[in-house]
């Protein structure tokens, strides 16, 4: 079995009109997020040398938002939020983007509105510039909020990190240009569509 045939499988089959280039984004964006929620079951969950391990964070840290038991629970959740999220970008390259899946209650085998995958997708793409905005404060630094970064990484740990989670700044922008390819090759299938029916009535 080819990898593509995997991919297929995965994600059903590809809309017609699709360019390669579409699908091998799609794919791309789609990992976008999981090396950052491996390091992240890992380093929370598993307790991996990955980060120092301190009862609690350091001074200027932040809030904890979860912790004990719940923190468990979180981290996993979290991770499979974010993977999820990430796949929907397949969305927009597949089958499945433009006509509903049967097992949809009332709206299987329905055409999807073009704007009702573009506009989340287009909000989607704008939140998630927040993540070079990130690095990039990391990078000189600081915390996202402008604090002084008070690190909980060093040496070989830092590069793990930056590693994990450098694919995310890839993400607000390779879903923006999947977006926007959506919307304009669906236009143009609609438009194309219209001029069709004149002419199937004129031969009729």
């Amino acid at each position: 079995m080819t990898a593509r045939t995997i991919l297929t499988k995965l994600h059903g089959p590809t809309a017609a009109g699709v360019p390669r280039w579409a699908v091998w984004t799609a794919y791309a964006t789609t990992l976008t997020a999981l090396p950052s929620c491996i390091w992240r079951i890992a380093a929370m969950n598993l307790n991996a040398p990955l980060i120092d391990h301190n009862d609690a964070p350091p001074e200027g840290h932040g809030a904890v938002l979860v912790s004990g038991e719940g923190s468990w629970w979180y981290v996993i959740a979290l991770s499979v939020v974010s993977e999820a999220l990430a796949f929907l970008a397949v969305g927009l390259v597949a089958r499945w983007g433009e006509v509903w899946p049967r097992w949809v209650p009332g709206l299987g085998g329905r055409r999807v509105p073009i704007m009702a995958a573009v506009v989340p997708a287009g909000v989607g793409s704008a939140l998630l510039m927040v993540f070079p905005y990130a690095m990039v404060m990391f990078a000189n630094g600081r915390m996202v909020n402008g604090n002084p970064d008070t690190t909980m990484t060093h040496g070989w740990q830092t590069v793990a990190f930056w590693v994990s989670y450098l694919p995310l700044a890839a993400w607000g922008p390779l879903l923006a240009v999947l977006t926007v390819h959506y919307y304009r090759r669906r236009r143009a299938a609609e438009a194309a569509g219209r001029s069709r029916k004149p002419e199937a009535a004129l031969v009729g």
